[in-house]
């Protein structure tokens, strides 16, 4: 078990490009399980390799109903609807603000075997798609975010 340290807002690497996993390594395959440890050791839904200083193109997601997902070198072909709602970050800790996003989503990527997968999603895994994959291209949520950033118990 592998907790590693979650970046917060200011460090700069959460800014920069990830980018794409060529081939899958036994260090990456290390990675993707110390980056499901330490979403689940912080209570989180999903996370992104920059969010633990890693510039990869490597994101992990479980959202409670489905088998928790590993999502190397994803992209959105389709999105439709709107959702909007509260949403927070591990790298923010202790914040919210609400963001709308799409209400469904449809991501291409390779998994863990980097074989390539479709994954279609609506709600929270739409919602946690689209944040995870912004993460990727140094977006944070608090760029997206219609009313500030709220302190949260």
């Amino acid at each position: 078990m592998g907790i590693r340290k979650i970046r917060l807002e200011g460090d700069p690497i959460l800014r920069k490009q990830s980018k794409p996993v060529e081939k899958m390594t036994p260090r990456l395959l290390q990675l993707i399980e110390d980056m499901f440890d330490t979403m689940y050791e912080a209570n989180g839904v999903g996370l992104a390799g920059p969010q633990v200083g890693i510039l990869k193109r490597i994101v992990v997601i479980d959202v409670g109903d489905e088998h928790p997902l590993v999502l190397v070198n994803p992209v959105i072909t389709e999105t439709s609807g709107e959702q909007t709602g509260d949403e927070g970050c591990l790298s923010l800790p202790n914040k919210v603000g609400t963001v709308t996003r799409p209400n469904y989503v449809k991501c291409q990527a390779m998994n863990e075997y980097m074989e390539p997968i479709t994954v279609e999603g609506t709600e929270l895994l739409a919602r946690a798609i689209c944040h995870e994959i912004d993460h990727l291209d140094g977006i944070l949520y608090r760029d997206h975010v219609l009313d500030g950033i709220r302190d949260v118990e």
